[in-house]
């Protein structure tokens, strides 16, 4: 293998949004403030979760707190890549940092999806089951589900890795989205049995968590007579109906299907990288009425203190 070879099989271009200095620039502050956003939005409801009492006791605002958590880790695995990107020319990363990227990626992302998961069954215990709600949800269940969410994140990862570390990519390098479909399209071997497995690893694991979370949710409302009850149920579940379709979608999108190419993939990538994470606690707080109340004592205690 000659040394230009080598150097293909090193790294990966990622291609840019636009050939334009210009358009890249703006697209850079735009970003950074979706970045910045999901930073302070996710922060603020940890650090609100955590320093009210009844929000903390609470297992939907323990899961929602570990749901920001998620969120912010999740946009920082390659939101910041993405942004040195949109400054340089070159746009190379090299092929174990594109692992390392790709692992952290997929273990985060899983772990949400097993999160989400959890918290449309806290959502259905709670409206269907509420005499045993709290002997049910309790902090130690809590505690488990949590790490079981990450644990699976780790498994889904590590097994997503193993298939693609044994590729052998001597060129093309360039990368037309920062995802492991784009990344198996580059190896120079036939990769049909490795998109048939991924596709049954991450298109299962995503479609299938959407069906029992739409099935949890079809359920509350099925088992709910009233139309007083109901209109409070979709209240309570509406929030999170529109993050696990923002989050799931475009996921679903790009797993559950053979791994081709479509012009708007870059962009479904940006929607669940970096704009969902952003706009998840804007979700949760402007439909929240328990939220914004601690959220305006957080802000009390601030402004009392300094």
């Amino acid at each position: 293998m000659d040394e230009n070879q080598t150097e293909m099989v090193r790294n990966f271009v990622l291609a840019g949004f636009s050939q334009t200095p210009s358009i890249e620039a703006g697209l850079f502050v735009l970003f950074l403030f979706f970045y910045m956003s999901t930073w302070v939005g996710n922060v603020l409801i940890m650090v609100t979760v955590a320093s009210d009492n009844y929000l903390n006791s609470s297992p939907m605002y323990f899961l929602l707190g570990n749901l920001s958590f998620l969120d912010l880790c999740y946009s920082t695995v390659t939101t910041p890549k993405l942004l040195a990107d949109l400054l340089n020319n070159e746009k190379l990363i090299r092929y174990d940092q594109c692992i390392v990227q790709l692992f952290f990626l997929h273990f985060v992302g899983a772990a949400e999806m097993f999160l989400l998961t959890v918290m449309a069954y806290d959502r259905y215990v709670a409206i269907c089951r509420p005499l045993h709600y709290t002997t049910i949800m309790s902090r130690g269940l809590c505690c488990m589900l949590v790490a079981a969410s990450w644990m699976g994140g780790f498994v889904h990862s590590t097994v997503q890795m193993i298939l693609t570390i044994h590729l052998p990519f001597c060129g093309p390098n360039h990368v037309t989205s920062f995802d492991v479909p784009p990344v198996i399209k580059l190896a120079c071997a036939d990769t049909f049995v490795i998109e048939l497995l991924m596709v049954s690893n991450s298109g299962l694991i995503s479609t299938s968590s959407f069906v029992v979370l739409l099935s949890s949710y079809s359920t509350i409302l099925v088992k709910i007579r009233s139309k007083e009850g109901r209109r409070k149920a979709l209240a309570t579940c509406g929030s999170h109906l529109m993050v696990v379709t923002l989050f799931f979608g475009p996921c679903i999108f790009i797993y559950a299907r053979p791994f081709s190419t479509f012009s708007v993939d870059k962009m479904v990538s940006v929607l669940y990288n970096v704009i969902t994470p952003m706009l998840n606690p804007l979700i949760y707080t402007l439909r929240n009425k328990e939220v914004k109340s601690a959220m305006r004592k957080l802000w009390i205690k601030i402004i009392t203190f300094s």
